[in-house]
């Protein structure tokens, strides 16, 4: 697992080695900024070198993989995990909705009897 690091303007740059991190934090050369990934800010002036990246991505039904490397060092590798439950949650909305429709209750006023016109409406005629 690496540390990453982040130059005294708050850029990025390339990630090092938790023993690497460990001694720059016990002489006062870098600040701990976030512990959920561990990222530390030097406080002095860095060259700021940079080396390119590829990003892996696998995808699956179930999880998603993704991996970043640099040449040949993985910095870090995660996994994603897709939700499963979005069609029975939608079953289950489905039921409640029909059971709401199909509900038989006594205290509703029925609902044809103000579909029909009036009989005021067939008195007129025009001509």
């Amino acid at each position: 697992m690496l540390v990453f690091v982040k130059n005294k303007h708050g850029d990025n740059l390339m990630p090092c080695k938790p023993s690497k991190a460990r001694k720059l934090l016990k002489q006062n050369k870098a600040k701990i900024v976030n512990y959920e990934p561990f990222t530390i800010e030097l406080l002095y002036g860095s060259s700021g070198y940079k080396q390119a990246v590829d990003i892996g991505v696998d995808l699956g039904a179930k999880h998603i993989g993704i991996a970043i490397q640099s040449e040949n060092k993985v910095i870090t590798k995660g996994e994603i995990e897709l939700r499963s439950d979005i069609k029975s949650n939608i079953d289950t909305r489905r039921q409640y909705r029909r059971g709401r429709r199909h509900r038989k209750t006594r205290y509703r006023k029925p609902r044809f009897d103000n579909r029909k016109r009036s009989k005021c409406h067939h008195q007129f005629k025009v001509g």
